[in-house]
Order: C-alpha cells, then structure tokens, then sequence
C-alpha cells in the first residue's frame, strides 16, 4: 500500500504517471464506484465517469496525513456519488413510500432490514428530514464498528430460521446490560458469552454480527423512526 501512496504523490504532478495509475486501478475504481451505487458499474454508466474524475482529484489532493491513498479515493468517489445522485433526486417526481415495507404481520414476511435500510437510503435524498436526521446521527455510531449504516442492505438474514436466531442474540443483548456495555464500550460483540448464553452456533453470529449490533445502537438509542424497521424485534421486546 506504501507503493501506491507514493505512486499518488508523484503522480500529482505527472500527467503520464497518472494516466499509468489510473490504468491499473481501473477495476478498484469501479469496485468503489458498484459499492457506492449499491448495483453492478460498468465504464459505460455516467456512475464511471463521476469515479473516474473523483480519483483524479483525489490523486491531486492526495497527502501522507490523509491516511492510504486507496481509502482516501474511495471516499473522494463515495462523496461524489452521493452529490450525484443528491442532484439527480432533485429533478426526478416525488414518490410515496408502500407502507407495506415497514410491517411485519405475516410471520413469513418479517421485517427485513435489508429492505428497509434501502428505502432509508431513498428517503435521505428527499424531504424526509426525521429519516435523513437519524441517518445521519446514527452513521458515526455504526462507523465506530467498522462497518457503514449501508453495509446493512447486504449482510442482512434473509431465510426465517436465521432471522428467528439473529432476533434472539438481539433481544438477549438488550437484556443483558452487562454485554451491551461491553460491547459499546469494546465496538466489537463478545461472540463467546453469548453463544454461551444463547446456545446458537458462533459462525450464525459471526456471520451476521453488523446486522445485530446496528439493530441493538437502533433499538437501545434515540432513533424512533429507524426503529420501525425493526417492529418485529420491538414488539417481542415490549
């Protein structure tokens, strides 16, 4: 990584080294650009030429006191995007949310966060300031576990077996005010006290360990309107 921090500095001030350097990290600048988007991007969506010129400027930019030169460009081409579609938001109709999303009254249809993280992730480019303030709010709390609020769209259970087993930890952790502590205080689960204590397999928990902790800092904190995606858990808890 040290290579390519240097490559950067140099490549500020060298059209012909930058070109070179954009080359080779044409795939990584897609793979930032896909994440981002949350959907496949290739070097014909406009997503690519935003990356394309973020990297640029993050090249440009670029200093030691910034940290790795790839995790400053990733956030140079994250922040682009999000202005991006910030942008395009402003010209497209207004449309109204299927409250359907946020209920859970079929056991076989239980509140999926996954779901319900990507109509968050809709509502934070329009007018909905009480989703947009809890998001925003919420962000440097779930950060502090090395994860993102928008990493939760795709690690979220999916079958009604595992979401059974991941609402146990969940509801277990609230009521035990020993672990939570030590997991606010660590920002890290510990995986051994509750497998103990619940019995399920470590790899479930493992597995899915952002899903729980961002459910518990939503349940446990100041975030009613995040904390109807999660009514399911909520209820049984009450």
């Amino acid at each position: 990584m040290e290579y390519i921090d240097e490559l950067a500095l140099h490549a500020a001030n060298d059209n012909h080294l930058l070109s070179e350097l954009i080359e080779s990290q044409s795939q990584f600048i897609l793979r930032s650009a896909s994440k981002t988007s949350k959907k496949y991007i290739s070097k014909n969506d406009d997503e690519w030429s935003i990356a394309l010129i973020a990297f640029s400027d993050a090249v440009k930019t670029y200093a030691k006191s910034k940290g790795g030169f790839l995790h400053y460009a990733q956030t140079i081409i994250k922040n682009r995007l999000i202005d991006y579609y910030r942008s395009e938001q402003k010209y497209k109709p207004e449309y109204l949310v299927d409250p359907s999303l946020f209920e859970c009254e079929s056991n076989e249809e239980e509140a999926d966060i996954a779901i319900k993280i990507s109509v968050a992730k809709q509502l934070i480019y329009q007018d909905n300031h009480s989703i947009r303030d809890e998001i925003e709010a919420i962000t440097p709390v779930i950060n502090e576990y090395g994860f993102t609020f928008y990493d939760l769209a795709s690690c979220s259970p999916k079958s009604k077996k595992t979401k059974e087993a991941c609402k146990k930890v969940i509801l277990h952790i609230l009521e035990n005010q020993e672990i939570m502590r030590i997991m606010k205080e660590a920002k890290q689960m510990p995986i051994k006290k509750i497998q103990k204590k619940t019995g399920l397999p470590r790899k479930l928990i493992e597995h899915h360990r952002r899903y729980i902790i961002a459910a518990i800092e939503i349940l446990s904190g100041e975030y009613p309107f995040l904390a109807e995606y999660v009514t399911f858990i909520r209820k049984e808890e009450k």
